[in-house]
């Protein structure tokens, strides 16, 4: 059964940045866009390159490493190389806390 889990504080991660966490094993790039966050799967599924380390511009993200892009907001991929979206994690906020649905 899915549960929302505690990933860190709204603090964390600052306004128009990402930032990667494990979550059960999972890694998880969590974005906050002018204070709403969003999670998606922290690898690009071209070449696992590092989508918390990625351009972000608007509501989409560039790998660093080949250009692929994606949709932060719903994991949607974008632009080639990328061959399929990457997961997105439902979010919600409780008080300081960010939390989301594994």
């Amino acid at each position: 059964m899915s549960e929302f889990l505690k990933i860190c504080s709204v603090n964390d991660v600052k306004t128009n940045s990402a930032k990667r966490f494990n979550v059960n094993g999972q890694e998880i790039a969590l974005f906050n866009l002018n204070g709403k966050f969003y999670a998606i799967a922290a690898h690009c599924t071209h070449a696992e390159g590092p989508l918390d380390e990625g351009f972000i511009e608007g509501n989409e993200v560039e790998c660093p490493w080949h250009g692929a892009r994606f949709d932060i907001t719903t994991g949607k991929a974008l632009a080639p190389p990328a061959p399929t979206d990457v997961k997105k994690y439902a979010v919600i906020i409780e008080g300081n806390d960010v939390k989301i649905k594994i």
